[in-house]
């Protein structure tokens, strides 16, 4: 694991287990419907990949990216598209795919985005939520994991654009970002 983290939150099992039963879920609520799968950059790589290929239904891909970390470990609730949707989703069913939710900042401003475009349908697909850090109430259809409020690194995340390729999800030891 190294010095840079402290503990492994959620191994390679776990996380497993819980794309497995996301996927159970999205397929159930959307028997009968095309889905559009929206991932938000570069964090979601892991998470949309994986609960992709665990869906046994049809489901397309598009990608955003938005930024509202910089190198920091706190949303600084100020957003910036960086990458937008390729295709309009006017008219479809949306399911935006998160790595994680803390302040609920970032997402709420990009739902408010989404819906703006007029999808079908818009819904929310997270590995990772943190309740105690949220600044504003999203409602979050399908939730992998709730985790207390701590800097959290791997499987997707980073800090500063490392430890992304962790097969698992560590804490980060303070010393890394104090």
């Amino acid at each position: 694991m190294g010095p840079d983290l402290e503990r492994v939150l959620l191994g390679q099992s776990e996380l497993a287990e819980g794309i497995a039963r996301l996927a159970a879920e999205i397929d159930a609520d959307y028997n009968g419907r095309e889905l559009l799968l929206v991932g938000v950059l570069k964090g979601a790589v892991m998470v949309m990949a994986d609960l992709s290929r665990a869906l046994h239904r049809p489901a397309t891909m598009d990608w955003m990216a938005i930024s509202s970390y910089g190198a920091g470990t706190k949303s600084s609730g100020v957003v910036r598209i960086l990458k937008d949707l390729d295709a309009d989703i006017a008219g479809q069913h949306v399911l935006v795919v998160e790595d994680i939710i803390d302040s609920g900042l970032t997402l709420s401003w990009l739902l408010s985005n989404l819906r703006s475009r007029n999808p079908a349908s818009l819904e929310v697909c997270t590995l990772l939520r943190k309740p105690d850090a949220a600044k504003v109430e999203i409602d979050v259809k399908y939730v992998g994991f709730d985790i207390p409020n701590e800097f959290v690194v791997g499987y997707g995340l980073d800090f500063a654009e490392r430890f992304r390729n962790l097969p698992f999800i560590g804490t980060l030891a303070p010393h890394v970002y104090s």
